[in-house]
């Protein structure tokens, strides 16, 4: 089957699961994954070269992405169910691993180390590519655009703002119905719950400011907080998304130690359970129960991220044709395709 069998880049998520990957050889022009099918797994590229393609709406083919030695593309396919947005063709002859998003699960439900391991390897490869799609977002003007309601705070906008293992209603109580602890039992629950303090803001007051370190992600438990992006020399806003009770907000900044990339304030008055990243991260990079149903809804909360994204790219292609801006369209439409795969509307 090909040249001799080299191993993966131990950088790679794929380097701890040869154990349950299978080879797969294609030939130049065969298809590795088509356009439109469910999804089934994903793949690693040991020799040769593949390019992605999608058919567009009015006719022809579009290339949106090129893979070769060492890369690896279906990734989202291993946590969430899905189509593939692109045909994946042989650009010549290719040796390539695949695992199975059935045996990944299987791993994963076992608490294997080597599973969590690229579980956490994949999440930060998913997202670096939800950041790179919301930079693209960024890049274009957009009907959704609005005047700055207020300037960003220069500091950490929570700094006075009380801490307390108490709040206005029962809020533990309250955990059980949110959909972000729905795979957790109750210890599991407890025990993240246990690292974290509640604090109470106002309607419009600020959570966080982007470009400043991540100390901490947010649980919303009562309210709802706006997640936005500011275009300082326009004096714009752009609402990224609403989150309300039983929404995780910053976990990304705060698993990939990245500044912050959007703001966030209360757009009613909202009650937070903050989880403070050390302890949060202590609990993400281990191997228990609580890890694993952690894992999960990090998962979700990061494809529902995704399907937003893919919305508001979706948007804005439509706009960039309305208005006969092709060369828009088509690097709009690269970025949205270009990932492969697309998780099923929840």
């Amino acid at each position: 089957m090909g040249p001799p069998q080299k191993s993966p880049p131990q950088s790679n998520p794929f380097g701890q699961l040869l154990g349950v990957a299978r080879e797969v050889s294609f030939v130049k022009g065969a298809e590795l994954v088509r356009q439109g099918e469910l999804s089934r797994g994903a793949f690693l590229i040991r020799t040769g070269a593949a390019e992605a393609r999608v058919a567009l709406p009015g006719g022809g083919t579009l290339s949106v992405a090129r893979f070769g030695e060492g890369d690896m593309f279906g990734e989202m396919a291993l946590i969430e169910r899905g189509v593939c947005s692109a045909t994946v063709v042989a650009h010549s002859n290719v040796d390539a691993w695949f695992v199975g998003r059935d045996d990944f699960r299987a791993l994963v439900a076992s608490r294997e180390i080597a599973a969590l391991e690229t579980q956490r390897a994949i999440t930060r490869v998913l997202a670096a590519k939800l950041s790179s799609l919301n930079a693209r977002f960024r890049e274009h003007p957009s009907v959704e655009d609005r005047p700055a309601a207020s300037e960003a705070p220069r500091g950490d906008p929570l700094s006075g703002i009380a801490r307390s293992r108490h709040a206005s209603f029962d809020w533990r109580a309250f955990l059980p119905v949110l959909p972000f602890f729905e795979l957790f039992d109750d210890d599991e629950r407890d025990e993240l719950a246990s690292i974290g303090q509640v604090l109470e803001l106002a309607r419009g007051a600020w959570a966080f400011v982007a470009g400043r370190p991540a100390e901490s992600c947010y649980l919303v438990l009562r309210g709802a907080l706006e997640v936005f992006t500011m275009n300082s020399s326009l004096k714009t806003e752009r609402r990224v998304a609403i989150a309300g009770p039983g929404e995780l907000v910053g976990f990304m900044a705060a698993i990939t130690s990245a500044p912050r990339a959007n703001n966030a304030r209360a757009r009613e008055a909202a009650c937070l359970l903050e989880l403070p990243r050390a302890a949060f991260m202590e609990i993400y990079d281990g191997a228990s129960a609580t890890t694993v149903a952690l894992h999960h809804a990090i998962h979700a909360s990061l494809m529902r991220s995704l399907a937003r994204t893919n919305t508001q790219l979706t948007r804005l292609i439509a706009h960039a044709r309305l208005a006969a801006r092709h060369d828009n369209a088509a690097e709009l439409e690269a970025a949205l395709h270009g990932q492969i795969f697309r998780a099923h509307p929840a």
